[in-house]
């Protein structure tokens, strides 16, 4: 097994010395590609549930919670990464990695997605609106898969992105005041992290025809 027959979402990060350090360090210890997988869920339902708790704290604390937000979305991107790495580096493949490579990641950007929706300044529909679409994009892809072409991971409001943006968004909610956090009103007054959801839900809408075009092509072409 080698990286160019892994259909695997492209990252630059991986090319990266500390990456590729960090992965066969971690290889070393003997923890499983399966075992990163699942520890990334741990560490995504912990980013809903300390996004989604910001709205029951008050100031400092929802500011604390916002941070543990951000750092928890980044350690399971961090895990994301370092499974498909390790299972290189140890030269093991499971008969399950490949349910153990999507069904987390599934549930890690639902927890988190429907987290920020609960968050202070957040919405509950979008949060529940965004997860679903982002569900909608991750199915595309693995039908296309399926179908036997090649996986479409193109964006706007791909898995990496949708995780910078909601990194981004809690740690400037974090980090400014009240005063500079934007709220709109439309149906309901929407807080940054609402508008950030809406951004995830135009884009994530965006990706899934896009995907569905190119798979579609793909597969006539091999047809």
């Amino acid at each position: 097994m080698n990286e160019q027959t892994i259909d695997r979402r492209p990252l630059a990060t991986r090319k990266l010395g500390i990456s590729r350090w960090t992965a066969q360090a971690v290889a070393r210890t003997g923890i499983t590609p399966n075992q990163i997988s699942a520890l990334g869920m741990l560490f995504g339902i912990g980013s809903g549930l300390a996004l989604g708790a910001t709205a029951l704290v008050a100031d400092p604390w929802w500011r604390v919670l916002f941070i543990a937000g951000a750092v928890l979305t980044q350690l399971r991107l961090l895990c994301n990464m370092l499974d498909g790495m390790v299972a290189l580096a140890q030269k093991s493949d499971s008969p399950v990695g490949e349910l153990y490579n999507e069904i987390p990641d599934r549930i890690s950007d639902s927890a988190t997605l429907i987290g920020l929706g609960f968050a202070l300044g957040g919405s509950i529909e979008l949060g529940f609106a965004a997860a679903l679409i982002a569900m909608f994009t991750a199915y595309i892809r693995a039908m296309g898969k399926a179908a036997g072409g090649p996986q479409q991971f193109c964006g706007p409001m791909s898995k990496p992105q949708r995780m910078f943006t909601v990194t981004v968004v809690a740690l400037y909610c974090a980090l400014t005041p009240v005063a500079w956090q934007p709220t709109l009103v439309l149906w309901s007054p929407l807080g940054l992290p609402a508008l950030a959801l809406l951004l995830i839900c135009a884009g994530a809408a965006v990706a899934s025809v896009r995907r569905l075009a190119r798979a579609a092509r793909s597969l006539r072409g091999a047809a």
